[in-house]
């Protein structure tokens, strides 16, 4: 791949997530990190944009819904709730999801631009995929809004919180959590390091790939067995008529296994020119980590080992696994 076509493809690489009815999206170069709803700070006074406030790396932020953007009706949180930490060249925030649902690289010929757009208009552009819509986030108009400051709405944004004290002492468990990963001090620059990583569990241990490899996070996807081929070969998936083999990790590392479901979550990685769909167990986020909570480990398949918000992951080594000869499946 071109250094021009890698560029390309990873500006329009997206992370997608639903709030109420429809799906948005943002370039996942501005996202920090995803985590499940903290308690946040809620002063008297706030701008009427913004719904509460977290420390987050030594920086207190402003969470919004871009519901109130769009006016659009706001329901009850709870729990399951997803925040999104954004940066733009100047500031960081939090949106808070319903719920994150992938990562994709948008066709930048499926993007429709929004006319009429100007600073203050916080969807941008429309993309089509598998017939549906998802709206595109312009962050830096919400950059731009959230320097006003306007008062006075009406809506009680307390009562839209969790207020059973079960919900209140996971939440503020979340909170500390956060406080106690913010305790490290970020260097000058460090918001646009590139190590970012995006992790997932194989039973109950959990792993990570580096960002920069991902091409495609998929929730379920539909694979078809090949016969003859390795164990460890889960089958072939059709994306959008592009065949892509389909490794059962758990089996490859000689992983404790059980019988894969039909649709199970896939994240898909290229490297050495092979792209590779990775089966695996759960998704679950997307973060940056301090270069000093790193573990070397040994060679093979893992490359090394770090620690993020008080957890062990396992960092796989896709150019190994992608140079491995036994995943290229040729009969077909």
């Amino acid at each position: 791949m071109s250094s021009n076509n890698y560029i390309e493809q990873k500006k329009n690489t997206h992370l997608y997530f639903r709030v109420g009815d429809n799906k948005y999206a943002v370039n996942t170069d501005n996202v920090l990190e995803i985590m499940k709803l903290p308690e946040l700070d809620y002063p008297q006074k706030l701008p009427n944009n913004i719904i509460g406030l977290l420390k987050y790396n030594n920086f207190v932020i402003n969470i919004i819904d871009i519901r109130f953007y769009l006016n659009v009706e706001v329901p009850p949180y709870n729990i399951n709730n997803e925040l999104l930490i954004i940066k733009t060249d100047e500031i960081i925030f939090g949106v808070i999801t319903d719920k994150v649902l992938g990562i994709l690289p948008f066709d930048a010929s499926q993007v429709d631009a929004i006319p009429f757009v100007d600073n203050k208009t916080i969807v941008e552009s429309l993309y089509k995929y598998n017939q549906e819509t998802i709206f595109i986030i312009n962050i830096y108009a919400i950059e731009n809004l959230l320097k006003q400051h306007d008062m006075g709405r009406d809506v009680d944004i307390l009562s839209l919180f969790p207020q059973d004290e079960a919900s209140k002492n996971i939440m503020k468990k979340r909170t500390l959590a956060i406080a106690s990963k913010s305790s490290l001090k970020l260097a000058s620059g460090e918001l646009h390091a590139k190590n970012k990583y995006i992790s997932f569990n194989l039973n109950s241990d959990s792993y990570c790939i580096e960002l920069s490899l991902v091409k495609e996070v998929l929730k379920d996807t539909t694979i078809t067995r090949v016969p003859g081929t390795p164990d460890f070969i889960e089958g072939i998936m059709n994306l959008r008529g592009d065949y892509i083999t389909v490794l059962n990790l758990k089996k490859f590392l000689n992983l404790p296994s059980e019988k894969a479901l039909d649709k199970k979550p896939v994240i898909i990685v290229k490297c050495n020119e092979l792209k590779l769909a990775l089966l695996i167990d759960k998704i679950n986020e997307l973060f940056e980590f301090q270069q000093n909570d790193t573990i070397e480990s040994g060679d093979g398949y893992y490359s090394q080992e770090l620690i993020y918000n008080g957890s062990l992951y396992t960092v796989l080594n896709v150019d190994k696994i992608t140079s491995d000869k036994g995943i290229i499946v040729t009969d077909m």
